[in-house]
């Protein structure tokens, strides 16, 4: 049940906590519902994202499919820049056509489907049916396990099931990507007009929402897919999906939607054009272009404008998200080459416990390791919405979504500067010959007599980053974006994202080449004790440091053209 209000806007009948005449409430009051459905959503969506990415190396690596590490790691690699990436289509799609709720129900839709095919290909029925039977391995005798298979790894077969799994995995790669687009502002449509105050704590509460999900899968289902099957690992995301997306259509009655109003990014195209034409083409030329376009109106020009002023906002992110994203990838490489205690034992921390792990019982999940980040998230998240933020705000001290980007800036800064210089002392230990070997999963790691907790600093610092840097950051592209671009922007936002993740991977892969050095190190096939990995974090240190600077001057810019004021109401 729903009103229908200016230009199709409809809110909720029940529980506005509205009354005519009377001045809107403040905060969540009449919408606390709505933002419930809405967070419950996001933790069911993001409890099945990180169930399907956190052990698909794995599973693409296992007797299932048999793909060579580098291949799967490259699948898994595309997957999420394409889930980054394809965001401003489904923002698009809902500023132009469908609205946003409409847009995240087929993109759950999508998202449900898609997910269904990796248990499908977990049973050996599904995997017949779908891609045939696997061929024979085309291994030479020499090569066989036991031997150097390091010089054997390009004589393996073609990928079996490729093309099944890459376009399953772009397909469910557009659908993350347009719930990701749309979720949060639609989320944020429900406490809009309840001021900049509401909109901040929500924002803060999805992003607690988000890591809620994250513990949750890392938790139960990486661990079920590591130690028990992936069967089962992998029908728990899609049950997390269909969940999600029935509370989502149950709770319509209760949601302020907003149908589509049109996307001017088309007209800022033209804009953009028409300025470089105007700029560079002969006088000729330039008057038939004008001749073509359709003179804009005065609304197009103001959110040409203002998407002018925000864009080298979001651009000079780039590198935080190149610092971000090794949470998942050198971080996590990292600590697979330190000593890793086995917490299924009652063993003390000593000596003894270098020894190889005992194969009985349940292994530690490798994904487990990104726990000490959510953990953090978790925690500060409700302290700095409740404590923090009031008793600042109360002071007139509460500082501009901005100023928060740059700290979160320099506490990613910080947290790769401590993995630089653990890196370093980690490599001083096995340039000493003091090294242990540790089995993890089923594979055999060279590792320095180094706890894994010595890297609990650097992802406790890439945590309070995320809290300075990307929820004000959501908040920043949502609130300063034209109406009708906000889904664009909000898809613009995730893109940047992706685009910081892949130039991260591109620039370790530049590392990687023999005339550099640094991270060429093919002696040591599998093991990172004969790399530079530490000159990478500093390399990365040194660029975030640059951009932090870049970054404080074009925001100093922006808010005093802008919004001089921001953050003071």
């Amino acid at each position: 049940m729903a009103s229908q209000g200016a230009r199709g806007e409809q809110k909720p009948l029940l529980g506005r906590g509205e009354a005519p005449g009377k001045p809107a409430p403040s905060s969540f009051e009449g919408r606390k519902a709505a933002c419930a459905a809405v967070l419950v959503v996001e933790i069911l969506e993001r409890a099945a994202f990180f169930g399907i990415v956190s052990n698909l190396v794995l599973y693409l690596n296992s007797s299932n499919f048999n793909w060579g590490g580098s291949q799967a790691s490259r699948a898994v690699l595309l997957f999420m820049g394409a889930s980054y990436l394809l965001s401003p289509i489904g923002g698009w799609l809902a500023d132009v056509y469908l609205g946003r709720y409409w847009t995240i129900t087929l993109s759950f839709l999508l998202y449900l489907l898609t997910a269904c095919l990796l248990p499908t290909l977990a049973s050996e029925e599904g995997r017949l049916w779908l891609c045939g039977e696997m061929p024979a391995s085309q291994l030479e005798p020499s090569c066989q396990k036991g031997t150097a298979e390091a010089r054997c790894r390009h004589q393996w077969p073609s990928q079996y099931c490729a093309p099944i799994i890459y376009t399953g995995l772009l397909l469910l790669a557009l659908g993350i990507s347009s719930v990701k687009a749309n979720l949060t502002p639609f989320g944020a449509d429900q406490v809009t007009d309840r001021g900049r105050d509401a909109t901040r704590r929500f924002f803060n509460w999805f992003y607690w929402s988000i890591n809620i999900g994250a513990v949750i899968s890392l938790l139960v289902v990486a661990f079920i897919q590591q130690n028990v099957d992936f069967l089962i690992g992998y029908i728990i995301p899609a049950a997390c999906l269909a969940l999600a997306l029935v509370i989502f259509l149950l709770a319509a009655p209760i949601f302020v939607t907003k149908p589509a109003s049109g996307s001017q990014v088309s007209t800022i195209f033209q804009l953009a054009l028409q300025r470089s034409c105007c700029s560079q083409a002969h006088q000729k030329t330039t008057t038939k272009i004008r001749q073509q376009l359709v003179g804009p109106s005065p609304e197009d020009v103001s959110n040409f404008q203002v998407l002018v002023k925000i864009l080298p906002v979001l651009l000079t992110l780039i590198p935080y998200w190149m610092v971000y994203f090794q949470m998942q990838s050198t971080y996590y490489l990292q600590g697979l080459h330190l000593f890793i205690p086995n917490f299924f034992e009652s063993r003390h921390l000593n000596i003894s416990a270098y020894a190889a792990a005992s194969r009985e019982g349940y292994t530690l999940p490798d994904a487990w390791l990104l726990l000490a980040n959510v953990v953090v998230l978790l925690i500060l998240v409700p302290l700095k919405d409740r404590v923090i933020d009031p008793f600042l705000a109360k002071r007139k001290l509460l500082p501009s979504a901005l100023k928060k980007m740059a700290l979160g800036m320099f506490f990613g800064l910080v947290s790769v500067l401590c993995a630089g210089v653990l890196e370093t002392k980690r490599l001083d230990y096995v340039n000493n010959n003091q090294t242990i070997s540790q089995n993890i999963g089923k594979d055999d790691y060279i590792a320095a007599p180094l706890s894994i907790f010595w890297q609990i600093p650097q992802y406790l610092l890439i945590g309070i980053s995320e809290i300075f840097a990307s929820i004000p950051g959501l908040e920043f592209a949502y609130s300063e974006s034209p109406k009708s671009m906000q889904g664009a922007i909000m898809g613009l936002f995730f893109f940047i994202s992706g685009v910081g993740s892949l130039l991260g991977s591109g620039l370790l892969a530049f590392l990687s080449l023999p005339v550099i050095g640094w991270m060429h190190c093919p002696e040591d096939y599998g093991n990172i004790n004969k790399c530079r990995m530490d000159y990478y974090f500093f390399l990365l240190a040194g660029i975030q440091t640059v951009t932090c600077i870049l970054f404080i001057w074009i925001s100093g810019r922006y808010e005093h053209h802008s919004h001089p004021s921001e953050g003071q109401d």
